[in-house]
């Protein structure tokens, strides 16, 4: 069993149910979020290009400030293009 720990400041954390793995990423269409680290670009960088190698077509997204969670339009947007996500942490 994995869990996941929200790094959110929530009193009582809520329970969240994983979701299943794709067996693939080939055909897939993947968002890569920057969340506007210092150097988070970089990481996603080297991502992109190993998706793109993998058969996935990538699109990128970014927040407006690391200091505030995504937009809920950007994450909106995100869900509807996109079948799965990569959050980009740097410094």
């Amino acid at each position: 069993m994995s869990v996941v720990l929200d790094p959110t400041a929530e009193a009582s954390p809520a329970e969240r149910t994983l979701l299943g793995r794709p067996a693939s990423i080939e055909g897939l269409t993947v968002g890569l979020l920057d969340i506007s680290k210092p150097r988070g670009d970089v990481f996603l960088d080297q991502m992109e290009a190993h998706l793109r190698d993998r058969g996935a077509t990538v699109e990128r997204f970014a927040k407006p400030t690391f200091t505030k969670p995504a937009p809920a339009d950007l994450r909106y947007e995100i869900a509807q293009r996109c079948h799965v996500v990569i959050e980009a942490l740097a410094d």
